[in-house]
């Protein structure tokens, strides 16, 4: 197992690295002297996506993230960066995830990490890569260290793997559908992070506990109405819960609470 989970660490640095230049899933292949067909399954079995699918994702994200942060660059400049060579095949790409085009994007959106970097475990974790994935939350453990005193509201997609067999689209549609309902709850000073497959936090600006409930109830008023998917009718619910850690916590210490969070919820 340790040997699989190196070749996966070392998979997912080489498109991290190379996030800007055309690759294709022979080049990682070669640099991690592997076969495409052994690659290609491990990548499936722990992902539940295709290589190429999850280039096109993290590129996107990292588009969408500079949209966002680089007013000053053109959309056209954004799309040729991340390899796509005309405004019509970024805006196309750009649409199926995010539903939207690159330009209402930049005007309307606050978040954009819908698909953040994965984070490997040490070899102790293994297993859990193989179980439940991990996400980079670093930027999230940089502001809480700014925001000791202030609330998280905890979203977790109720039911996400039914929706998910129907179609890894209609789960991706719930994913967006739940970040935009936490988005119209949220002030100018929160900020939301996808902290697992179906789980998110919004990190809020304020100290305290009724301002931080009354927009987790705006957020669980939505639950029960339908995402659309080629017409039909799914609904979609949240678990959702609120919590604080006023204390000094390391990352991983804050991984484990919000877990813990997460966990009871449920039962809410």
């Amino acid at each position: 197992m340790s040997g699989q989970l190196a070749l996966l660490a070392q998979a997912l640095c080489y498109v991290e690295e190379h996030l800007c230049e055309e690759i294709t899933v022979a080049d990682v292949a070669e640099a991690c002297y592997c076969s495409v067909s052994a690659l290609q399954k491990l990548f499936r079995y722990v992902t539940h996506y295709s290589m190429k699918e999850y280039i096109r994702k993290r590129r996107i994200t990292c588009a969408s993230r500079e949209l966002i942060s680089c007013p000053e660059s053109s959309v056209l400049d954004i799309a040729v960066k991340y390899c796509y060579g005309s405004n019509e095949a970024f805006t196309r790409a750009f649409e199926q995830i995010w539903h939207c085009t690159p330009t209402v994007f930049r005007k309307q959106a606050r978040f954009a990490e819908l698909h953040p970097r994965w984070k490997m475990p040490d070899e102790k974790g293994e297993m859990h890569m193989f179980q439940k994935k991990e996400l980079d939350i670093s930027e999230l453990y940089d502001l809480f260290l700014q925001r000791k005193e202030c609330w998280f509201i905890c979203c977790d997609i109720k039911g996400l793997m039914p929706i998910n067999e129907i179609s890894r689209e209609a789960g991706d549609l719930a994913i967006l559908t739940t970040v935009r309902r936490m988005e119209a709850a949220a002030d100018e000073e929160d900020v939301i992070f996808r902290v697992g497959g179906d789980e998110f936090v919004l990190l809020t600006g304020t100290t305290k506990e009724s301002e931080a409930r009354n927009k987790a109830e705006k957020i669980r008023a939505e639950n029960g109405i339908p995402v659309v998917y080629e017409g039909r009718e799914i609904p979609l619910s949240l678990h959702v819960g609120v919590t604080r850690f006023e204390e000094e916590l390391k990352y991983d210490e804050l991984v484990a609470r919000l877990k813990k969070t997460m966990y009871e919820i449920h039962g809410k």
